[in-house]
C-alpha cells in the first residue's frame, strides 16, 4: 500500500483523533502564554521498527502549519534505545496539545511494523509470504496495513469488498462450496475467490469448484504437506490458525504459498517512545 494513496486517510485519522482528544479546546495548554515557542525531541526507549511519520507530522501541522519537524529516520528503519528519531520546534501550545495524539499514532504503528518485522525475519530465505488479516484496530485498518508492509510482510484483502473469502457460514448458507464459488464467479468474476477448507475433502471441493486460493484453517504442518501434494499447484494455498513466531518456519517448510497472521495487527504492543521538551 503506497503512502501517497493514504493522504486522505491520514487526514481523516488525524482529524478524528484530535477531535476525540482536544474536543472544544485544550484547557491545560491555555495556561502557557500564546506566543511561547518550544523545542522538543522524540527518543526511542527500545529496539523497534519506525512507522507513522506522516500521521505524526499531520497532527502538529493540523494544529499549526508552521510547526517544524526534522526526522532522522524513515518509516521501516530500525531504531535503538536512547536514539533521537526526530526533533520539533513550534508554538508551545501546539506541541503540548499534539504530543499524546502524535505519539499514539507513532507508537502504535511502530508496534505493528515491529511485530511484522519479527515474523518476516523468521521466514528469510523462504518463498512463503506472510499476510495480515482484517483483525485490525477499528478505524486504523489502512494505517496498520501500511505498517505491516513497513515491517516486511504483505497485505491480504482490505475489507469485505475487494476479494471473496468464503467461510463455513457462507458455505452453509449457499448449500455447498461449489454453489458458493459459482455465485461469487457470477457476482464479481474479476475478483479473487478464496475458500476456507477445514480438511482435505473441503480442499478438493474448493479446487474442483475453481477457487483461486484455499485457506487451510488450523491445518498442522503435516496436513499442509498433504494439501500441497493434493493441490498440485492448481490454486494458491494459505495457512492460518495457531501459527506463531515459534512454529512459523515449520509451516513455511511445507511449501505453502501464504501464511496469514492475525497477531500482526491484533496483538500489538505500542513501542515506548518519549517526547522531551528542551
Amino acid at each position: 500500500m503506497l503512502l501517497e494513496a493514504l493522504d486522505a486517510q491520514i487526514e481523516q485519522d488525524v482529524r478524528h483523533a484530535l477531535d476525540e482528544d482536544i474536543g472544544n479546546g485544550d484547557i491545560s495548554a491555555q495556561l502557557i502564554p500564546e506566543n511561547t515557542t518550544w523545542k522538543a525531541s522524540v527518543y526511542s526507549c527500545e529496539d523497534a521498527i519506525v512507522c507513522g511519520r506522516n500521521w505524526f507530522d499531520a497532527v502538529f501541522h493540523h494544529l499549526d502549519e508552521h510547526a517544524d519537524i526534522l526526522w532522522y529516520v524513515a518509516d521501516g528503519d530500525a531504531i535503538a534505545p536512547h536514539q533521537v528519531i526526530c526533533t520539533l520546534k513550534g508554538p508551545a501550545r501546539c506541541l503540548l496539545s499534539g504530543e499524546r495524539t502524535a505519539l499514539n499514532f507513532l507508537q502504535t504503528l511502530s508496534g505493528t511494523a515491529t511485530i511484522a518485522h519479527q515474523y518476516a525475519k523468521r521466514l528469510k530465505g523462504f518463498d512463503t509470504r506472510i499476510l495480515d488479516t482484517r483483525k485490525t484496530i477499528p478505524g486504523l485498518r489502512r494505517a496498520q496495513k501500511y505498517a505491516v508492509r513497513c515491517g516486511g510482510c504483505h497485505n491480504h484483502r482490505l475489507g469485505l469488498y475487494d476479494a471473496f473469502l468464503i467461510k463455513e457460514n457462507h458455505i452453509a448458507a449457499a448449500g455447498s462450496i461449489k454453489a458458493a464459488v459459482e455465485a461469487a464467479q457470477k457476482l464479481k468474476p474479476e475478483l479473487m475467490i478464496e475458500v476456507e477448507a477445514e480438511d482435505l475433502d473441503e480442499l478438493q471441493q474448493a479446487l474442483d469448484a475453481g477457487a483461486n486460493r484455499v485457506l487451510l484453517d488450523n491445518f498442522t504442518p503435516d496436513q499442509i504437506k498433504q494439501a500441497v501434494a493434493l493441490n498440485s499447484a492448481r490454486a494458491e494455498l494459505e495457512a492460518s490458525g495457531n501459527i506463531t513466531l515459534d512454529n512459523i518456519r515449520a509451516y513455511a517448510e511445507t511449501g505453502v504459498d501464504y501464511i496469514s497472521i492475525g497477531a500482526l495487527t491484533k496483538h500489538v504492543t505500542a513501542i515506548d517512545l518519549s517526547m522531551r521538551f528542551d
